[in-house]
């Protein structure tokens, strides 16, 4: 028992130094904080109708801004980078600055939350415009209660920045799931009493967990609590370094702001679609895109002298995480209505929901592998030291996003899917605009080869039209509505459809149809990848061989590299 008990403990005590075991980290976690938020929303789904949803959703748009700009701006990437170079010279004067850093933010925190949430009913009605004003001080009630959740955060996450310095993952990479698990338990025991003030309790007891989690093992390490104000050189540094992430996240927190401001004038639960469907078309893009940019960054940076190096590791990490990621959309457009029913489907959350953020689901879809491969491509960047050329392309991506979707919303009237629309166009500029500025500035004249890109688009269409009549086929509420073509045919009158369909108004029958729809389309894809000759297709078949057939590989020892977080609350 007590060999056990200090495994476990070595386990998340002990550095990652690896970059395979830090990459395997990063990716089990990042699934695993995406799963448990995606059983919060179905939590509060089970309790709050949409249009209350909304509300509770619109509450986090101010919080979320000071959080995001003045504290994670600074932390997510520059007090990495500085506390590291520090710590290497002066372990006391690492821990010096860290404190410093905890009691500015703190301050600077303190003093727009305060601002924030004594006008926060006049800035909702600015920002959400379409709400009643009952509704908007209901929101202004929960922002404010939020605030105190945030402020927890300022301090967690300079936490997480300590561990991740000294490559301690795991510990940070757990402390998402006691948020999300916090709202889950907050929702569950004072919902009937408290009703929307629940899951904010449940923020704040997140937010707290988020916190407590990680503060042992900071403190194991070093870290103290300090009455000290006065900024450093390293201080001073941090500021520097942090001025045009906290610009970009600004534009990002402007988007944010506009997708609120929208959605309220569209109708009163279709921020509620809009949170949903974008939280469930994060889960590829971490799972695929965020893990596999992150582990490649350390090998990516030790190659920047490099260029042909650099060009080949960059290429076929950005081929693989298309290859891996384009069949998913293509499920998440054709399998949208039954993916959001066993998500999110409750005796409240009805099928006019589940039929519009199918919807808005479908349009974020298009915008996955754009989003995936502005990861990777972002990455390369920093690997080559260049921060400002990411920067200036989010911040366009972020104004067609906003101007499309103002466009779509006012100009047009389409409904909460016109958003998401518009913020996959935005993703889409990113990406292709990184990938030109990259083939330029690594192969001259000639753009990067897009040959496999166009191999893996062409196999996933024929995947996805074959999913999508498989599932029109066998789903028994097609037949009955008469909405399929299929009843049309001459060959299809004399069928009895009911020996054969599937009556998907039962779960069990909907995760079966699901998951052999989805079988379908991947066994499809590969086929067709093979016959075409893929080589990320065979570069995974390699792998999978090796890995089955070679003996354990001894433990690397190359440094692994902390990089910036990708968002805040997962």
């Amino acid at each position: 028992m007590r060999k056990i008990l200090n495994k476990s403990r070595d386990l998340f005590i002990s550095p990652q130094n690896s970059i395979l075991s830090a990459a395997s980290v990063i990716m089990v976690m990042i699934v695993a904080a995406r799963i448990f938020g995606l059983v919060r929303l179905r939590v509060l789904a089970h309790f709050f109708v949409d249009e209350d949803l909304s509300l509770f959703f619109a509450a986090f748009r101010l919080p979320d801004l000071i959080f995001e700009v003045l504290t994670l701006g600074a932390l997510s990437s520059a007090f990495i980078p500085v506390f590291t170079k520090i710590y290497k010279k002066d372990e006391a004067e690492a821990w010096d600055t860290a404190a410093r850093v905890v009691n500015l933010g703190l301050i600077v925190f303190a003093v727009f939350a305060l601002l924030f949430g004594l006008f926060a009913h006049n800035l909702y009605a600015l920002i959400a415009p379409g709400y009643s004003i009952e509704q908007r001080e209901q929101i202004a009630y929960l922002a404010r209660v939020l605030f105190a959740a945030q402020g927890f955060f300022v301090v967690s996450y300079a936490l997480t920045g300590v561990l991740e310095s000294l490559r301690r993952f795991l510990i940070p990479a757990f402390a998402p799931l006691f948020y999300n698990l916090g709202i889950i338990i907050g929702t569950y025991l004072f919902a009937d009493q408290f009703g929307l003030l629940a899951p904010a309790l449940g923020v704040i007891i997140g937010a707290l967990a988020h916190f407590l989690i990680q503060l042992p093992f900071a403190y194991r390490l070093g870290f103290r609590f300090a009455l000290v104000l006065r900024p450093t050189s390293g201080i001073k540094k941090i500021g520097k370094l942090a001025l045009p992430r906290i610009i970009e996240l600004s534009f990002l927190q402007l988007t944010k702001i506009s997708e609120l401001f929208l959605s309220s004038l569209i109708s009163t639960a279709a921020y509620t679609y809009y949170n949903f469907a974008y939280s469930a078309q994060a889960l590829p893009v971490g799972l695929f895109g965020l893990s596999m940019a992150k582990a490649a960054l350390p090998t990516l940076t030790a190659q920047s002298d490099d260029p042909k190096k650099f060009k080949k590791t960059l290429l076929s990490t950005l081929y693989q995480v298309i290859f891996l990621i384009i069949p998913v959309t293509t499920m998440l457009i054709v399998l949208r209505i039954p993916v959001v029913r066993l998500l999110f489907g409750t005796d409240i959350f009805d099928w006019p929901a589940t039929v519009q953020t199918g919807l808005v689901l479908s349009a974020f879809a298009i915008g996955v592998p754009f989003q995936a491969a502005t990861l990777v491509l972002t990455r390369a960047f920093y690997a080559l030291h260049d921060t400002s050329t990411p920067v200036k392309v989010s911040l366009t991506g972020g104004a067609i996003s906003i101007l499309t979707s103002f466009t779509l919303i006012l100009g047009l009237h389409y409904p909460t899917w016109g958003l998401a629309l518009g913020y996959a166009l935005g993703t889409t500029f990113q990406a292709i605009s990184l990938f030109f500025l990259l083939s330029k500035r690594l192969n001259g004249k000639t753009l990067f080869a897009v040959g496999p890109i166009l191999k893996n688009l062409f196999a996933s269409i024929v995947a996805g039209l074959s999913m999508f009549l498989f599932l029109k086929f066998f789903d028994r509420s097609v037949w009955v509505k008469r909405l399929s073509f299929l009843s049309n045919l001459e060959a299809t009158k004399n069928l009895n459809f009911e020996n054969f369909v599937l009556d998907t108004r039962y779960t069990g029958n909907l995760i079966i149809l699901t998951a052999m729809t989805a079988f379908l389309g991947l066994v499809i894809y590969v086929i067709i990848s093979f016959l075409m000759g893929s080589e990320e297709l065979f570069a995974f078949i390699r792998l999978i061989k090796r890995r089955r057939l070679s003996p354990p590989p001894a433990k690397e020892q190359e440094t692994v590299i902390p990089t910036p977080s990708d968002g805040t609350q997962v």
